[in-house]
């Protein structure tokens, strides 16, 4: 395998590695959250709208590392840094 081949399997299975586990816990974060939240507002119903809006704010913030983790997987993919390193090792030789 040349150094291309490599970079590019690399490169593939560390955007699925970081997608993969990126996922996985901003997924369980927001079913306890949305669990939390959904037993608290049965017990105090009252506070509904604090505890919508609490919530709601928290899930923005749990999915935003979702979100990190497929930009990283992205520029793995199409922009990889380490890309223009190899091209350039390949045409010195």
């Amino acid at each position: 395998m040349d150094s291309m081949t490599i970079i590019a399997v690399a490169s593939i299975v560390t955007a699925g590695i970081t997608t993969g586990f990126g996922v996985l816990g901003p997924a369980l974060g927001e079913g306890k959250a949305v669990a939390t939240a959904l037993s608290s507002l049965a017990q105090q119903p009252d506070a509904s709208a604090t505890i919508t809006r609490t919530l709601f704010v928290g899930l923005a913030m749990i999915e935003s590392t979702a979100i990190y983790c497929f930009v990283v997987s992205m520029i793995l993919i199409f922009a990889n840094p380490f890309w223009n390193s190899v091209i350039a090792h390949a045409a010195g030789k």
